[in-house]
């Protein structure tokens, strides 16, 4: 290797390396428009600071998760998040937390949380988890990862994948997860496509599910339960 072209690859590397330090954070939220004029700006990406001199222990706290969610409803499973929203002291920390409950046969249905990976722990009960895999390949299916959760066992769902959780035992299941985002998002699989308001077009979805306008129509009809 000549000089000069030892030169031309520490040149290159060092504009690759300060184009990477460049990028944007992550988003928090699903989209921020831009606006020129401050007075119609709404700051939703984080939050504003408090004044240091302001800050109290009772920033940094929240009690509750000791008790169960109510897990009375068609899917048979409660949320309960702890997120900036209702722990101010996350600001800026790219963490958050979450309770989940199982009633027996409950479901956690199909999701995905757009800005985080999750890290579930199962602390009671038995539950069927699993996530499905991005981009198969040419006239490939979608991977499906499952496993069989009992106490004391982890899985991790990477980031923007579709996921879910089932209580398969006859007792209930409580789990706790962990999320790399102040504010991780979720979008439902069925509530989405289903229950968007207004309703996505017939055709779209008869096309994309390969299935009728009346089955269609009758899943749009249903109320699709939000367990968060």
């Amino acid at each position: 290797m000549t000089f000069k072209s030892f030169v031309l690859i520490i040149a290159i590397m060092a504009v690759l390396s300060s184009m990477s330090h460049a990028s944007d954070p992550s988003p928090l939220q699903d989209f921020c428009v831009a606006v020129e004029d401050s007075k119609n700006a709404v700051f939703v990406n984080g939050k504003f600071c408090k004044n240091p001199m302001d800050v109290i222990a009772d920033d940094f706290f929240r009690s509750g998760l000791n008790m169960a969610g109510n897990t009375s409803n068609q899917l048979g499973s409660a949320v309960t998040a702890v997120n900036v929203n209702n722990l101010a002291g996350l600001n800026t920390l790219g963490i958050s937390l979450a309770r989940i409950d199982f009633a027996p046969y409950g479901l956690n249905p199909p999701h995905t949380h757009p800005r985080a990976t999750e890290v579930l722990a199962l602390f009671e009960g038995t539950l069927y988890v699993g996530f499905v895999l991005s981009n198969p390949g040419p006239n490939m299916k979608n991977k499906l990862f499952t496993k069989i959760l009992h106490p004391g066992d982890v899985f991790v769902f990477p980031v923007g994948l579709i996921h879910f959780q089932f209580n398969v035992g006859k007792t209930n299941a409580v789990a706790f997860a962990g999320l790399s985002s102040q504010n991780p998002g979720v979008i439902t699989i069925a509530n989405a496509v289903f229950g968007s308001d207004p309703p996505i077009n017939d055709d779209v979805l008869t096309k994309a599910f390969q299935i009728e306008n009346k089955v269609v129509d009758y899943l749009q009809s249903q109320f699709w339960w939000d367990n968060n």
